[in-house]
């Protein structure tokens, strides 16, 4: 009975080595941080998914891309692969992404509408003003006091698409590049749309890009507003706007974001053979 015992407790001892070695192996896999920021002006806790380039260095600079529907389960973990690509195969510097997790997207990406309709489909719509602040007076100084930076970027699609029009028309200097992809400037009767020309006009002409992209297989006002847009921001004149325009044709509204950031990049960082 002990000889069983000690030949039992032999092979557990074994098994537990064993176990421990293949645990000694295993380590998080980490591209970044996940912060958290309470922000007095939306009165709420914010998460912030960030991606930190391989060999990160705090003493360096880097160009920051703040993406909105940047939560770990909406666009963060594939558009920052797409950075890691583009920072390896392209000539884009190492950038870092700061993903703004959403809490109510319909609330902060749009703004107030007094059509009944919408109000009955969006309930807690018409809060843009209060996001595009939170970003400006908040968001903003605090990653540009914890990392230095270069350039800005925001990536934003559909209602995110249309924040990000709204705040390249009302408040231009707060990004340098704008990728707006799918915009649903529908919003509201098309009312920023039937702005763009007045408020354009008080826009500086300062350095910026600004790339549009709609999908062929997307509902036909969507690609008309996308279309407008792209129109009334190159008959504005702007010498130093470099403004672009995709139409992905394989593309729907579901399918679009990837593959036309990819091609928007593309348009900043083309490829070069290696010398």
């Amino acid at each position: 009975m002990f000889k069983r015992l000690l030949i039992f407790s032999s092979i557990l001892f074994a098994f537990h080595n064993v176990i421990l070695a293949q645990n000694g192996n295993v380590k998080p896999l980490t591209i970044g941080e996940i912060r958290t920021f309470k922000s007095k002006i939306l009165n709420e806790e914010r998460t912030l998914n960030i991606y930190l380039p391989q060999g990160f260095d705090k003493a360096k600079s880097y160009p920051i891309i703040y993406l909105l529907d940047g939560s770990m389960n909406e666009d963060f973990i594939h558009v920052t692969g797409l950075v890691q690509f583009f920072n390896q195969m392209y000539a884009m510097p190492e950038t870092i992404v700061v993903g703004i997790a959403n809490i109510d997207r319909k609330r902060d990406f749009t703004f107030h509408t007094d059509l009944k309709d919408l109000q009955k489909d969006y309930p807690t719509t018409g809060h843009s003003d209060k996001f595009i602040n939170f970003l400006e007076k908040e968001l903003k100084p605090y990653i540009e006091s914890q990392f230095k930076t270069t350039d800005t970027y925001i990536f934003g699609q559909s209602l995110g698409g249309l924040l990000a029009t709204e705040i390249l028309l009302k408040k231009p200097a707060m990004f340098n590049n704008y990728f707006i992809i799918s915009p649903s400037l529908w919003w509201d009767d098309e009312s920023l749309l039937k702005q763009a020309n007045q408020l354009l006009t008080k826009i500086p002409d300062t350095k910026k890009f600004v790339y549009v992209s709609v999908g062929k297989g997307e509902h036909p006002v969507m690609i008309k507003d996308a279309e407008d847009l792209y129109d009334i921001l190159k008959k504005s004149n702007k010498k130093n706007w470099t403004v672009e325009y995709k139409m992905m044709e394989g593309d729907n509204h579901a399918t679009i974001l990837h593959r036309s950031l990819y091609e928007g990049l593309v348009k900043l960082f083309p490829y070069q053979e290696p010398k």
